[in-house]
């Protein structure tokens, strides 16, 4: 099971990777049940007009993990953080490989 986030080019890229690999990913990494993130930074738009600035994926042995993860005080914590830099930039999507 998968928990996708995707992030808006941001104003300042710089301030945003400073806060988003510095505070937020630390905070995602104690996460109960989280067995892996990874994140892609975007670095160019091959087809279409725009593209998200970064991916990050979330992963979670199941649909209970993920569950028991998404609504545990941790993940309260890094919501609250990311909203502290990120809010409005972000879209947070559930996933299943195919």
């Amino acid at each position: 099971m998968k928990v996708v986030a995707i992030y808006a080019a941001p104003k300042d890229a710089e301030a945003f990777e400073k806060a988003y690999f510095e505070t937020h990913v630390p905070l995602i990494k104690k996460v109960p049940g989280l067995l892996d993130i990874q994140v892609v930074k975007l670095t160019r738009v091959v087809v279409g007009k725009r593209a998200p600035y970064m991916l990050a994926t979330m992963t979670f042995a199941d649909k209970e993990a993920r569950k028991a993860g998404m609504s545990s005080p941790e993940m309260a914590a890094a919501g609250a953080n990311l909203d502290g830099f990120a809010e409005g930039m972000y879209t947070l999507c559930f996933g299943e490989e195919g």
